[in-house]
């Protein structure tokens, strides 16, 4: 198998870049900025033992972004010509008029020291072997049990180069190999169905997919959705709640740290505006959002602005810290930038995203927390919902729950969802595990869509509302 060579860093020519950049400042802009972007990807689709689609393609394109205080423009195009480019330019300068000029700072050309170690590029894979091992995936699913009637594995692999220069005087070029499997089995008595999934996934090569275990993850996917197919349904109420680690993670993310980015701080859409240094959750919860884990999912060398990707702790015992913070953000709230600006491609102008952002692991175990409950709810598996960006609102499903009783994990129990607000479970949190995990996934805000880590230990929430239907 073919290993990779280290490609020559991707860059625009420097008399191109240096021409459209003064073009964008040309009528009084404080700041311009290109992102260009080359980008390969593809994906393998194998359901019912079969091939359904192989996609691949390739992404080019720059955008162009100017500040005029604290307002910006940007837009974009896949004409990276001399000319396509000035023309950009002049699209994003057009609607002022001159009130001074700014000239460029001198190059400061970085080198960017890489998050991933890539050993095997996605492209010197052969499809033929990525489909073998993707069969094994369906069949140590369908072996677990005869009512596993129908296996999906997917597999989605990208390798994104960008390029980005800014008035500053910021000339850096990075490279990010981006791999997830995804494996999706249903169960089936004849009336009821019931599914099971994994998707993790690393920034890094196809040496990543080698070292996973595919069957063990295929054989977890479709013992989750047996397990659901003879559960009975949830009860409803409120009740203390064990939520597991891992993508149990998906609540902060979604009721809290999207209220922690500068996104919503900068426009006073959050209710955690304004309250660094107060205390915002249970002295037992640290949360983070770190950007320079080696070969997670949600890590970074650079952000899509060029700035250093950082460790921010948000919550430290409690007590809110910090923001994540773009470029933008930081010029209208005061807070410096945390490495956060981030996007889907160069489509999108940048904004205050997170990376990989878990709760900190504790000291209790899992035992102490089930131990510690006379009648409750087990959440093992977290799957999607609902949440409202301005509140903190939130609905979330649990792909796979066991009753807690006398401080046991009792029968399984399916259709149960969490219901509550951001803010006031942070404050219920009382127990933090020591078994933290982490889990791929997806993010969509304003600067599109974007690969992020949730994560946590084991969690004992004193009391949530459970909906089900008993």
């Amino acid at each position: 198998m073919q290993q990779l060579e280290r490609q020559k860093g991707f860059e625009l020519d420097r008399e191109v870049v240096e021409q459209v950049l003064r073009q964008a400042l040309a009528r009084g802009a404080d700041f311009a900025e290109i992102f260009a972007e080359d980008k390969t990807f593809g994906s393998i689709q194998v359901l019912g033992g079969r091939v359904k689609s192989c996609v691949s393609g390739q992404d080019f394109g720059a955008g162009l972004r100017v500040f005029y205080g604290l307002e910006a423009i940007y837009a974009y195009t896949s004409d990276c010509s001399l000319e396509g480019l000035l023309q950009l330019a002049k699209q994003v300068s057009a609607p002022r008029e001159s009130v001074g000029r700014r000239g460029l700072s001198p190059w400061n050309r970085q080198e960017v020291t890489p998050r991933h170690t890539l050993t095997i590029h996605p492209d010197a894979v052969s499809k033929a072997v990525k489909v073998e091992r993707m069969l094994l995936a369906d069949q140590a699913a369908r072996a677990v049990d005869p009512r596993i009637e129908q296996v999906e594995v997917s597999l989605a692999e990208e390798f994104q180069r960008v390029f980005i220069a800014n008035s500053e005087g910021l000339w850096l070029s990075d490279e990010r190999p981006y791999v997830r499997l995804m494996i999706n089995a249903i169960a089936s008595d004849g009336v009821e169905k019931q599914s099971g999934r994994e998707s993790p996934g690393a920034m890094a090569g196809w040496e990543w997919v080698e070292e996973q275990n595919i069957e063990e993850l295929a054989r977890s996917a479709a013992e989750m959705a047996v397990t659901m197919l003879s559960a009975d349904y949830a009860p409803s109420g409120k009740m203390p709640v064990v939520i597991e680690n891992g993508f149990g993670g998906v609540i902060f993310h979604e009721a809290c740290g999207h209220l922690l980015e500068t996104t919503s701080v900068a426009k006073g859409a959050s209710i955690f505006t304004g309250r660094l240094g107060e205390q915002i959750a249970h002295p037992c919860v640290t949360a983070v959002d770190d950007g320079t884990m080696a070969g997670e999912w949600g890590s970074l060398a650079v952000d899509d602005e060029g700035l250093p990707t950082q460790r921010t702790v948000l919550i430290e015992n409690g007590i809110l810290k910090s923001y994540m913070v773009d470029r933008l953000g930081g010029l209208k709230t005061g807070y410096a930038p945390t490495g956060s600006g981030r996007r889907q491609n160069y489509r999108f102008a940048p904004t205050s995203r997170m990376r990989n952002t878990f709760i900190a692991p504790g000291n209790s175990r899992l035992d102490e927390m089930i131990g510690s409950i006379t009648y409750g709810l087990y959440a093992k598996k977290m799957g999607g919902g609902s949440v409202s960006p301005g509140t903190g609102e939130f609905n979330f499903a649990v792909l796979e729950g066991y009753m807690i009783r006398d401080g046991q994990i009792a029968e399984p129990v399916r259709g149960a969802t969490l219901i509550g607000n951001g803010a006031d479970i942070l404050q219920k949190i009382v127990m933090v595990g020591d078994n933290f995990a982490m889990a791929a996934g997806r993010c969509g805000s304003i600067s599109g869509s974007i690969p992020t880590n949730v994560g946590q230990p084991a969690l004992k929430v004193s009391e949530i509302v459970v909906g089900g239907r008993k």
